[in-house]
């Protein structure tokens, strides 16, 4: 490659396949280096400006190495993560996922510093088939099957990206990574921003992300909630800012974590649902498009990373000791684990936006970007989203999980405790740069792709967050019995679908396996001559078609029937409009509290 640009993916997928290798004493030493080489290759990048690493593979163009200021700011996050992440896991013994970490960073870093479709396609892949293995190494009684369609779902969107590339190429000649004609959409632009917009977890194509991430492994979960969703919203960044139809999107996110997360009983799941409400943030900031909005974007990610993180890190912990993630079986754990508690309410105030923590930096440059560019109706709603992001994020995460009802078992009780040092110091890295981010957030400006002219320490934005947040509190207090944890199902978009691939796998089985046996025994009675090529070919589709496309179909539906079950035994609680009339009455009181 070009003398100067060091690509970090490079050290971290060879320093993922020599660590088999590394034994002994030398593993600890060896898994902190790796990823510290990284951030430091990234570091030294910054110096640099312009395309790097550029490869003639064929007709096209490869470039490695695009390096500007938004391209900078997600990687040096991003390698930062890498070595936090492998840090808070450094006592995991398997070898193979720290490799599938360090491979899934890499995809992530490739994907933002590639200037080209094909290097970014290559690793998107990557991403997808490295971080199922987070999943899949906790080893649980469901993790294989939330593994093969957390991945069945991303190599469908995969697909559906590829489709508008190669579109892309065949309308306009080349593979540039570039800022997509968002004014005048052709078929191309919509396939390619559906694809960015799955990883993204964009509303309805986000029933992957809740269900994959609370149940990876305690370390896995930490890299997983910092690097898909916003490596996607990098790419929608760079590829589809102004697309107006992403701040509707945005909203809606925005919104529909809140009311999921609300009703959640697990610990991550509820993180994980939080995660779709956050980037909402961002999905909306970049369907604005303006300077202000794309940097409020990018800030947010930063911001977002690293309390999303922190809260992972904390609720990992909890896992990590107890070996239990609900809050019907957890509770009264400040006793037990106070270091655990207070990182875990640094993350909670982080994610709330509160006075001198990360959000407070970047949420409000993406509500106030909506209100100068005159979409007042976006911005209203997003403020509504952050006062339901401090009630369960600020108020029900750490109150049910470290006070309140003590439901532990004896067993959980006696093995509650703060985590290893290591995990302490990952908490501490990841908690010290969440402060630092809200009180001095000057870097991180620096950092943006856009120069910016903006103070969020005014007495206007402290006045309106201690506003925000007493009505969150007022709220919680009042609706305390209606957001307590129960032991329930929330049915979600994903049931519709699952629904629909049950029919399917039907039609498979019975119309067309009948359709197959007919033909079968036609063959065999008539026995012409004519017809054995065609039972050739039958016999080729039966075996790779019908039999594969059963197999896949049942890997993705596997589930919804002991759902179903408990559909018609009445144990599942539909809670939609429960949780819609609580929103109603949010939204109203929140608005009486605008007026006064």
């Amino acid at each position: 490659m070009t003398p100067g640009f060091i690509h970090p993916s490079l050290l971290l997928i060879g320093g993922a396949l020599l660590l088999p290798f590394i034994q002994g004493p030398l593993r600890k030493p060896y898994l902190f280096l790796v990823p510290l080489l990284a951030l430091c290759a990234v570091a030294l990048n910054t110096t640099l400006s312009g395309t790097f690493g550029l490869f003639q593979f064929m007709d096209w163009q490869l470039v490695f190495g695009r390096i500007d200021k938004l391209s900078t700011v997600f990687a040096l996050i991003m390698a930062l993560m890498a070595v936090i992440g492998t840090l808070y896991g450094l006592k995991v013994n398997r070898a193979g996922e720290h490799m599938a970490a360090w491979f899934y960073a890499a995809g992530s870093l490739g994907t933002i510093y590639c200037g080209d479709y094909l290097s970014l396609f290559f690793f998107w892949e990557m991403m997808a088939f490295a971080s199922v293995f987070l999943i899949w190494f906790r080893r649980g009684p469901q993790s294989l099957q939330v593994g093969y369609r957390y991945l069945l779902i991303h190599t469908i969107g995969g697909i559906i990206l590829l489709a508008g590339i190669m579109l892309r190429y065949q309308a306009e000649g080349n593979i540039t990574f570039s800022l997509l004609d968002v004014t005048h959409p052709q078929p191309y632009t919509w396939l390619i921003m559906i694809g960015f917009a799955l990883n993204a977890a964009v509303v309805p194509l986000h029933s992957w992300l809740p269900e994959a991430y609370s149940e990876a492994s305690f370390n896995g979960a930490v890299f997983l909630c910092a690097f898909t969703t916003k490596t996607a919203v990098y790419t929608l960044a760079r590829a589809c800012a102004g697309m107006e139809i992403l701040i509707v999107l945005g909203v809606i996110m925005a919104l529909y974590g809140v009311i999921y997360a609300v009703m959640e009983n697990d610990i991550r799941k509820l993180l994980a649902w939080s995660i779709v409400s956050q980037v909402g943030y961002m999905v909306a900031a970049i369907g604005i498009g303006t300077e202000m909005a794309i940097n409020g974007a990018v800030a947010h990610a930063v911001a977002h990373i690293l309390y999303k993180s922190l809260l992972f890190m904390g609720t990992g912990s909890v896992l990590y000791m107890t070996g239990k993630s609900k809050f019907t079986e957890l509770g009264g754990l400040y006793a037990k684990m106070p270091a655990t508690f207070f990182f875990t309410m640094i993350g909670c105030l982080s994610i709330s936006a509160a006075p001198f923590f990360a959000a407070w930096a970047s949420k409000s440059m993406i509500i106030g970007a909506g209100f100068e560019h005159h979409i007042s109706w976006a911005s209203w709603l997003l403020m509504f989203g952050a006062t339901g992001t401090f009630m369960y994020n600020g108020l029900k995460l750490p109150y049910f999980l470290f006070f309140g009802k003590n439901n532990c078992s004896e067993e959980t009780w006696e093995a509650a405790g703060d985590p290893p040092w290591n995990m302490m110091i990952a908490m501490t890295l990841g908690a010290t740069l969440c402060i630092v981010v809200g009180t001095a957030p000057g870097f991180l400006y620096e950092l943006l792709p856009y120069h910016v002219e903006y103070n969020p320490h005014t007495m206007y934005h402290f006045m309106e967050t201690l506003q925000l947040l007493g009505f969150a509190a007022l709220a919680f207090f009042l609706f305390k019995k209606a957001v307590e944890p129960v032991d329930r199902i929330c049915l979600d978009i994903d049931w519709v679908y699952r629904k629909a691939g049950c029919g399917f796998l039907w039609l498979v089985k019975k119309p067309l396996q009948a359709i197959d046996t007919g033909w079968g025994e036609a063959y065999r009675v008539v026995g012409l001559s004519s017809l054995m090529s065609m039972s050739r070919f039958w016999s080729w589709f039966d075996w790779n078609a019908i039999d594969g496309v059963v197999d896949g179909i049942a890997r993705l539906v596997r589930g919804i029937g002991s759902k179903v079950r408990l559909l018609q035994s009445g144990q599942i609680q539909i809670s939609l409009y429960y949780a819609f009339s609580l929103a109603a009455v949010l939204l109203i009181t929140f608005i009486t509290f605008q007026l006064l």
